[in-house]
């Protein structure tokens, strides 16, 4: 039986002067380590590549989604097994850890690996090394497309977003970030106590569909939150040319914007939202 993404709570309430014992349900945070098989199939080896804390659910989706969009694989065709470990017969690292199993002729330098990791904000790096790790680890392949979309469909994306967010609901503490058309059509959504996270869980979910059945050409990605660096570079990985935020970009996430060419779109709520780069997407 997988893990819950909701745990339930006794707490205590209260509203002015008035106190009520009462039942509550918290989102669940549970760490999740990432290891990768690699090698001939008769010299398998096995590398420790991170550890996240993350709402348990899409745990193979999380896992492809970061190999992505840190530039460890090009595509799903390169890997040959997702699983989770359970050899530690721990109850408390049962489907805490997974194994990602590359395909034996896949080449893979963990040194480099260790190298070319920036993903958190304040990792300590200056923006142009970031930007320039960017274009160096990953690599991103531009499509023409031509997106264009009005106003009127980015006001309404903010309110379809939140109707769809099942945890949430319950809980009101999670990330979420969803995929629309070009006519506001939401396709894709994924939750997670990490904002990161439910960004790896969404592009891990369109690039591990074997169909081809969803793309990123000519797509919006909304996010829930602010707009960080980390999430304009893995936004740039999977070539999606316009990114939505609820709440504020930095400064180096709309450096990013401009670099790779994304509209990036911040402060999007009620009747209002400012365009930070390539305002010529945006129908007014």
């Amino acid at each position: 039986m997988k893990k819950a993404t909701v745990a339930p709570i006794k707490i205590l309430k209260i509203n002015n002067v008035v106190s009520e014992l009462t039942d509550d349900l918290l989102a669940v945070e549970e760490p999740l380590e990432l290891r990768i098989g690699f090698g001939r199939n008769n010299n398998r080896e096995q590398r420790n590549i991170s550890v996240t804390m993350r709402t348990p659910g899409n745990d193979f989706e999380l896992a492809l989604g970061f190999l992505f969009t840190e530039g460890i694989i090009e595509n799903v065709n390169e890997v040959s097994q997702i699983k989770y470990c359970s050899e530690l017969n721990s109850k408390q690292e049962n489907y805490n850890i997974v194994r990602v199993e590359l395909n034996e002729n896949i080449a893979f330098d963990f040194s480099k690996i260790q190298r070319n990791f920036y993903t958190t904000s304040s990792c300590g790096v200056c923006g142009k090394a970031s930007i320039d790790a960017i274009k160096t680890v990953c690599n991103i392949k531009e499509t023409e497309g031509n997106l264009k979309v009005s106003q009127s469909v980015i006001l309404t994306l903010p309110n379809k977003l939140r109707s769809s967010q099942n945890v949430f609901e319950y809980t009101g503490g999670l990330h979420a970030c969803a995929l629309f058309d070009n006519n506001g059509n939401i396709e894709i959504i994924r939750e997670d106590v990490g904002r990161h996270n439910a960004l790896d869980k969404l592009i891990g979910a369109v690039i591990g569909n074997k169909k081809q059945t969803q793309t990123f050409e000519n797509k919006i990605l909304l996010l829930s939150g602010r707009a960080s660096f980390e999430l304009i570079q893995k936004a740039a990985m999977a070539n999606i040319k316009m990114v939505c935020a609820v709440g504020a970009p930095s400064s180096l996430a709309v450096e990013t914007a401009n670099e790779f060419d994304i509209t990036l779109i911040g402060f999007l709520r009620e009747k209002r939202f400012n365009v930070y780069t390539n305002f010529e997407r945006v129908i007014i």
